[in-house]
């Protein structure tokens, strides 16, 4: 397995392979890895010749500086996973090499699609992902990549981007991967009180509540909101940040579950905000 640590070093790589006829398999992650990263990696090898990683922690997404300080950070275990999983190229920039004059001035916006929910609570958070993983499909040029499906309105906001900007890179979303407790996971878990992690598993009980409603026949979104509001607001160590039932392409509120819709939920244990979402039964 290489690993490198410049863009130009990425690029060369890159086209060598695709020179020799290679497909190109591409997760981009900010590191720390679980088993929903590693998933991604496995299903990427299992459909393209070669897979690439990026581990980096991008600063343009973060508006808190005390949120960016406490992200994880485990260089070695991810390499080493890296490496048991068969990856052929570890791409680990610095923070010079990604913005070598500091905040870019230019930036990819993401329209009212990253206004709303997340958007709405991390103001800025949308556009700082669209412009490193725009400069990171720039980097490693036509491929497939590969994002989970907790970061739902993340994906959106890229598949959205790749098409109105006729980017080059197929997207592959896989399914969310969760704890023996339904507990989606994330790097974030790791920061976790005892009691806090005792608590999170709310946030899929009341997922799950809104999808056995719509199974049941329930057709009212704002039922189902308050469902979940409800399950969220009911436990002690949980500050529910919204509860939200959306269309599943738009991520615009819907009155009435009519076709393919998506519940999500954010909330605050301690200092960690965790997300989660479910596709809802139609």
């Amino acid at each position: 397995m290489e690993v490198i640590g410049t863009i130009a070093e990425l690029r060369r790589a890159t086209g060598d392979a695709r020179a020799r006829g290679r497909s190109l398999g591409f997760v981009p992650t900010m590191g720390a890895f679980h088993d929903g990263h590693r998933s991604l990696i496995q299903r990427s090898r299992a459909d393209t010749d070669s897979t690439i990683v990026s581990v980096y922690v991008n600063p343009l997404q973060f508006s808190d500086d005390d949120d960016l300080a406490r992200y994880p950070r485990t260089r070695e275990r991810d390499l080493g996973d890296a490496e048991r999983l068969g990856v052929a190229l570890v791409f680990a920039p610095g923070d010079h090499e990604m913005y070598p004059d500091g905040d870019p001035v230019v930036t990819v916006d993401p329209g009212s699609l990253g206004e709303r929910l997340e958007g709405a609570f991390r103001p800025g958070h949308f556009r700082g992902v669209s412009t490193v993983v725009a400069k990171l499909f720039n980097a490693v040029g036509p491929s497939r990549a590969y994002f989970g499906e907790k970061d739902a309105q993340q994906v959106a906001v890229i598949r959205r981007m790749v098409r109105d900007l006729s980017i080059p890179v197929e997207l592959a979303t896989c399914p969310t991967v969760r704890e023996p407790d339904g507990i989606a996971m994330s790097s974030r878990n790791a920061l976790l009180a005892p009691e806090d992690r005792d608590a999170a598993g709310c946030l899929f009980l009341a997922l799950t509540e809104a999808a056995e409603r719509a199974r049941a026949g329930e057709r009212d979104a704002a039922v189902l909101v308050a469902v979940m509001a409800r399950e969220i607001g009911g436990t002690p160590r949980a500050r529910l940040d919204y509860a939200a039932v959306v269309d599943d392409e738009t991520f615009e509120d819907v009155r009435t579950i009519a076709g393919p819709v998506r519940a999500l939920v954010a909330a605050r244990f301690g200092n960690v905000r965790l997300i989660d979402n479910l596709v809802l039964p139609t």
